[in-house]
């Protein structure tokens, strides 16, 4: 159902097959229609997922991918808006608007695709790059931390936090399901690794670190969920790292009460009253 014709441009074993996968998977066991979820994503490899469902879509600017969704949220908050993009497009040239649809809680679902590197423009380091990470550009290697943004989300209040591998599908699957579930802002972590301009975080590179977190986390306590977020080296934690209880956004506008904004009709009487003000 969700299937389309289009022609892939990924490179062949690119991580991004198995969020394509997995994420079709995921919204068929959700029973969720293509009519009533919209696909949106920046400029990147990643944000060429949408073009890859069968289900509406929306391509934004550069980084502009959460600012987009959260206007179609609040047009129809009726809708399943999943954004999805790579980390570059939302932790670098989105970070300003990572941080604000976080505080309002727009009930948005981001999937980020997590390479650790820009992959469309040819291997420059992105936020999420390792210090001493060598590319290109960064010819003596990163100088800069890296950027930790599952401890920006506990700290800013999504929601849900969480983060999977590629590696590991069947995880995948049931963190996009309990992420898409989840009312207010969600955030999935996908760790994917680039096999064109990320020879350090590989596959083996993440299966000899990542680690299923355990019952006994509390993804309710903030501090606790925090303390796990910022955990990253030797062992790298995947599953849900936080959730919150938070109203979203859009359950907060007097105006969404009865109806979404696409189904209001406009008086032009009273715009044309509102109007004459302003004349």
């Amino acid at each position: 159902m969700f299937d389309t014709q289009v022609e892939n441009a990924w490179c062949p074993g690119c991580g991004n097959f198995s969020i394509l996968r997995t994420l079709k998977e995921a919204l068929l066991e959700l029973d969720l229609k293509p009519h009533e979820i919209v696909l949106v994503s920046g400029i990147g490899q990643a944000a060429k997922l949408p073009h890859y469902v069968n289900a509406n879509v929306l391509n934004g600017l550069h980084g502009r991918a959460l600012p987009a969704a959260a206007g179609v949220k609040i047009a129809n908050h009726r809708l399943h808006v999943i954004v999805t993009s790579g980390d570059g497009d939302l932790y670098g040239e989105g970070g300003n608007h990572f941080i604000h649809n976080i505080r309002r809680n727009i009930d948005i679902t981001v999937i980020a695709h997590d390479n650790q590197v820009y992959g469309l423009t040819k291997g420059q380091a992105a936020p999420t790059s390792d210090p001493g990470f060598k590319t290109k550009v960064q010819v003596d290697g990163v100088i800069l931390d890296r950027v930790n943004q599952l401890g920006l989300a506990v700290t800013l209040g999504a929601n849900f936090v969480a983060r999977s591998f590629t590696g590991d599908r069947a995880h995948l699957k049931e963190m996009m399901k309990a992420a898409i579930s989840k009312k207010g802002f969600s955030l999935l972590d996908v760790l994917q690794p680039c096999i064109s301009f990320n020879k350090h975080n590989t596959f083996k590179w993440y299966k000899e670190r990542v680690y299923h977190i355990d019952s006994e986390h509390d993804r309710t306590d903030k501090p606790a969920a925090f303390e796990k977020a910022i955990e990253w080296g030797d062992k790298i934690p995947i599953g849900v790292i936080y959730e919150g209880k938070r109203p979203a956004f859009s359950s907060l506008l007097r105006a969404l009460k009865d109806s979404t904004l696409v189904e209001n009709r406009t008086d032009m009487n009273t715009l044309r009253s509102i109007l004459r003000n302003y004349m």
